[in-house]
């Protein structure tokens, strides 16, 4: 269980200006370099991609933080903060220094508990790691369950579909463009743990299997597709 703090220490403003530091540093991560940043050319790589995921990792991590009885402050902060890093910082990295970023704001910009800040940061440092999720704090499994959940469902499968644009793929290959959200769905239900997330996951699961399913009876032999690929073809399909 998550260290209960009884009085929320994060007023709605001081996090309606958490919110805007993050926003601002996000497309300041953006402005500075000269060439527009690491596949800065994909739109998913843009601040406000980056920062639309934020936003949904904050919602789905505090709804179920709330369910699971974790500490919803700590849990949204670290949502808010987990990705401030990612369009700056090598993918290795950029937990650890997201969680940096947040100890400045959290200790300069406020008189929050040190166990919060903690908290918080540990959240932030650790929402990469691929191992068993009840090893981490349940704040932090939490944002891991959001920062999957994120990645699959309609939200997931309109980027997805969005890739295909910017692969000059075309309608053809729709179907198996939402098999990889299919199956980024089945690894998420394998790693979640609370029922929380494991409910919304076979939902999101659910839709994006009519999705493909109504796609594939209504396109022309789309569903016979993968069999008529050639090996060369199939593999560069399932490279992502």
């Amino acid at each position: 269980m998550g260290v209960e703090i009884r009085e929320s220490p994060v007023s709605d403003d001081e996090f309606a200006e958490m919110k805007a530091f993050v926003h601002d540093y996000l497309e300041a991560s953006v402005e500075s370099e000269d060439e527009g940043g690491r596949m800065r050319w994909y739109p998913w790589h843009s601040a406000a991609y980056r920062f639309n995921h934020i936003m949904n990792v904050v919602e789905l991590a505090a709804d179920i933080a709330e369910q699971e009885g974790a500490n919803v402050d700590a849990t949204r902060v670290a949502a808010l903060f987990h990705d401030i890093a990612k369009l700056e910082a090598e993918q290795d990295v950029h937990a650890e220094e997201g969680a940096r970023i947040a100890r400045e704001y959290l200790t300069t910009h406020g008189d929050y508990p040190q166990s919060f800040v903690d908290q918080v940061c540990a959240a932030v440092r650790d929402h990469s790691y691929q191992g068993d999720l009840t090893d981490l704090s349940l704040e932090t499994q939490c944002l891991i369950e959001a920062d999957l959940l994120d990645k699959v469902g309609a939200n997931g499968t309109a980027l997805m579909l969005l890739r295909m644009g910017y692969e000059s793929r075309t309608h053809m290959d729709a179907s198996e463009m939402v098999g990889r959200v299919l199956e980024r769905g089945h690894d998420a239900a394998e790693r979640v743990e609370s029922d929380t997330a494991e409910s919304i996951v076979h939902q999101r699961l659910k839709r994006v299997r009519w999705f493909q399913e109504w796609l594939e009876s209504e396109v022309a032999r789309m569903g016979d597709l993968d069999a008529e690929l050639s090996p060369e073809m199939a593999k560069e399909l399932d490279t992502d």
